[in-house]
C-alpha cells in the first residue's frame, strides 16, 4: 500500500513540476504582445484537437458526424443556448442517417 502512495505521490510531483516552473521563474519576464496573442488562442487549439477526431468517429457514419458538427457551428455561431445546440447536432446525425444512411 505504501509503494502506491509514493507513486501517487511521485506523479503528482512530475505532472505539478512542468506547469509549476515557468510561473515561478517567468512571473517578472514582460512578453510581446504577439506572443501574447498567440498564447491566448492556445487553449481552443488544444480544446478542438481532443475533441474533433472525437466527433467524427461518435457515430457509424462520418458524413453524418460531419452534419451534425456543422450545425452544431452553426448554431453556436448565432450564439443559441449550449443545450438547444447539442440538441441540434444530435438531431442532424439524426435526420442524416435516415434519411442517407
Amino acid at each position: 500500500m505504501s509503494e502506491m502512495i509514493l507513486l501517487v505521490l511521485a506523479m503528482g510531483l512530475v505532472t505539478y513540476l512542468p506547469r509549476m516552473l515557468p510561473m515561478v521563474f517567468l512571473k517578472n519576464m514582460k512578453l510581446a504582445s504577439p506572443v501574447k496573442r498567440f498564447l491566448e488562442f492556445v487553449p481552443y487549439a488544444v480544446l478542438a484537437s481532443l475533441i474533433f477526431p472525437g466527433i467524427l468517429y461518435s457515430v457509424e457514419n462520418v458524413p453524418s458526424a460531419i452534419i451534425g458538427a456543422s450545425t452544431s457551428i452553426v448554431l453556436a455561431f448565432f450564439r443559441f443556448n449550449l443545450v438547444l445546440i447539442v440538441m441540434g447536432g444530435i438531431a442532424g446525425v439524426w435526420i442524416t442517417d435516415m434519411i442517407f444512411f
